[in-house]
């Protein structure tokens, strides 16, 4: 029998599953919404039921699961989740596993979304690359050679909170002029007064003031990656979530930024692309990460290497 698991993304209004193959065919995919008041109580009924509805034969044999915050670097506990009420340090990969006897690891939502474009999306020939979520927030996810980067706690690849201006709008993290506070829905909104959607309406039909934006947008998203693109040297850097749906119109500007400040030696071949699973990306990165644990029994411990990164 092909081994199959379920990968599952969980956010603040829905919850996305999947029960995939090893060689990452979809079998069957399901959202649900996510309960309101999302305590991590209603939201584990929640998942429990959903997984019975995808696998009602029960084929499956691990659970991967990405949550909107850091989890700790053993993929068992989920630190913080924005967005949802009461979420501190909840045991959730035990309590699945109590609930459906299936070994289960979890990972930061834009750790699964880099899993997924590096398995299967936009960054799957590339070994080193960076990729970049612009949505309310901004996120991230780092994979080198072939693996993904968590750091010593688990935490790291928090990119959107790197300083872009020190004397710019505070950050929700305590830092002050990150990139976050000049690149999210949020800081857009904030800056413009209007949807990114909207701007991108406007810069389509060739609108002046949504195409200077968007030149300026792009310049300081570059200004933003120059120090990540000289610490990490990727090969790619794949930008999605809801912003991106604009690429085409900052790219340009993206572009010049980057090829102004770094060094041809720190940006050799480098690829700027979009993301090619969109919003699938995190519940297909979550399967690859139980495709790691899949071959593992109950009750034993994690292979060790889980917590820094899973080999493609």
């Amino acid at each position: 029998m092909t081994k199959q698991v379920i990968g599952i993304d969980l956010g603040g209004t829905a919850i996305k599953l999947g029960r995939f193959t090893a060689d990452g065919n979809c079998l069957q995919s399901l959202s649900v919404d996510t309960p309101q008041p999302a305590t991590p109580e209603a939201v584990l009924s929640a998942i429990v039921d959903a997984i019975a509805q995808i696998d009602p034969n029960n084929e499956s044999i691990a659970i991967g699961l990405g949550t909107p915050g850091p989890a700790d670097a053993t993929g068992r506990i989920a630190k913080v989740a924005i967005n949802l009420i009461g979420w501190h340090d909840v045991p959730l990969a035990d309590w699945l596993e109590a609930k459906t006897g299936k070994p289960t690891i979890l990972a930061n939502d834009a750790n699964c979304a880099g899993l997924g474009e590096a398995w299967l999306g936009a960054g799957r020939n590339f070994p080193n690359l960076i990729l970049l979520t612009l949505g309310t927030g901004v996120g991230g996810a780092i994979i080198l050679d072939g693996k993904l980067f968590v750091g010593h706690q688990g935490a790291a690849a928090e990119l959107g909170l790197i300083t872009l201006n020190p004397d710019g709008s505070m950050c929700n993290s305590g830092n002050q002029g990150s990139l976050e506070q000049h690149t999210s829905i949020s800081a857009i909104r904030r800056r413009t007064g209007k949807e990114p959607a909207e701007l991108g309406a406007l810069a389509q039909a060739g609108d002046p003031e949504a195409l200077t934006f968007w030149q300026e947008y792009g310049r300081d998203l570059g200004i933003g990656l120059t120090s990540l693109l000289y610490v990490l040297t990727p090969q790619a850097i794949i930008i999605g979530g809801g912003v991106s749906a604009s690429f085409e119109f900052f790219l340009p500007s993206l572009t010049a930024e980057i090829e102004n400040r770094v060094l041809p030696t720190s940006r050799a071949g480098l690829q700027i692309l979009p993301t090619e699973l969109g919003n699938a990306a995190g519940m297909v990165g979550a399967a690859k990460l139980a495709l790691g644990i899949g071959n593992w029994e109950l009750g034993k411990p994690f292979p060790l290497g889980i917590s820094s990164g899973t080999k493609f």
